[in-house]
Order: C-alpha cells, then structure tokens, then sequence
C-alpha cells in the first residue's frame, strides 16, 4: 500500500454533504452538463435541508441534477441567467414558491469573479434601460448608461475538476472549466469533486487552473 495516495482535504460524500445547512447560498458551477458537479448535486439533493438560494449559469432539467432540488422543494431563490431547460423554474416562480433574479451570462460571471477578489460591486453597460436593470443603481459614463451589478458570494461552493494533486490544486478539462475557477474564490466553503488525485509535484504549475488555497474539501468521483 505505498503507493496509496492520501490527502488532508479529502473527505467522503457524505462528510462533505455535512458541511451544507439549510439557509445557504450555494454556488455550483458547471454550464448544461458540462463541468458541473454531478455527484455532489445528486447527494445534496438527498439532505433534509431547505431555504437554499442556488447560484447556478442553470438548473438543470425537471428532476436532473439541480432541477432535483427545486423538484423536492430545496430551493428558495435561485440567482443565474439561462432556466429554458427546467421549465419547473417558472411554474414555481409564477406560483410564488421561489424567488429568480435574472443576471446577464456575462455579469454574473463577473459578479462572481468580483466577489473572489474582494470588489463589491461595479458597472456594466449590459442591461441598462431593461427590465433587469428596475430598482439597480444606473449612472452615464462617457454618455453611455450602466447599471450597478453587485458581486455574488457564498457560504458553500460545489466544483468539479479533472484532477487534484495532494494540496489541492484543480486541473480542468478543456471548456468544462466553464465557471468552476470563479466559483472556487468566491465562497467561504469549496467542496471540489475530481475524477483523479495524484501526489503533489504532478502538474505543471502552468496548468494549475484553481490553487490549492481556494480548496477546502476533495470529493473523488466514484
């Protein structure tokens, strides 16, 4: 068994399922089904907890991957930019069941992004003079109107890699990175599902997409 790897921030399914209480805003990346964290999505579906708000690009498809939350009644606002798969999204939202704030595809990945490197909020032109930009702060730059996009930050962040070393620095496959190294700054918790963990030394510090600081727990994919 020498050849084991074993790493401090590894933990189960289920420990990791723990670490989430009811109330939490939850970041969780992925875009269709790429990049997104299947097995840590279908565990937390199963938990008694409820009144989260989900920070999403989707929500999946009625009762597939994160539309499994809203199906079983987790779900108390959801903050994201493209719902057209999940009709459940706007049956429940009509129904007064949950809240939706709509931010453009781009923002919100800046709004997450922002959150990660301590900025509170800034200007974006995307929006302005829209529905989406009713009760936001707007103002005129160089004649052109913004509207003020706060960051989005979490308590709680599901991820998913390629691989992680030791430590806990994340590789990414290709464009399943999608929104996975935003999200890994902007929560007090990062809960990191990976397909492969080696020792760490392994990578090529260029390839190193996510470092190891913004890692607190590692999910191996089973």
């Amino acid at each position: 068994m020498g050849n084991t790897i074993t790493s401090k921030k590894l933990k189960t399914i289920e420990e990791a399922m723990s670490l989430i209480k009811s109330g939490d805003r939850i970041l969780v990346s992925g875009f269709g089904n790429s990049g997104d964290p299947k097995q840590l999505v279908a565990a937390l579906s199963k938990q008694p907890i409820k009144d989260l708000t989900i920070i999403s690009n989707d929500l999946g498809s009625p009762g597939i991957g994160l539309g499994a939350l809203l199906t079983a009644g987790m779900v108390k606002k959801l903050i994201g930019n493209y719902y057209n798969w999940n009709p459940e999204v706007a049956d429940a939202f009509n129904a007064g069941k949950i809240d939706v704030q709509l931010v453009p595809q781009g923002s919100f990945a800046e709004a997450i992004r922002a959150a990660g490197v301590g900025v509170a909020a800034f200007y974006t032109p995307t929006a302005a003079g829209t529905e989406l930009a009713k009760g936001k702060d707007q103002r005129e730059f160089d004649g052109r109107m913004y509207v003020l996009q706060e960051a989005l930050k979490a308590d709680v962040a599901l991820i998913n890699a390629e691989k992680s070393d030791t430590l806990g620095n994340l590789v990414y496959h290709k464009t399943a990175r999608n929104f996975n190294p935003l999200m890994a700054m902007a929560a007090d918790l990062v809960i990191a599902e990976v397909g492969e963990i080696v020792q760490a030394g392994s990578f090529d510090p260029e390839c190193i997409a996510t470092p190891h600081i913004f890692v607190d727990v590692l999910v191996k994919r089973g």
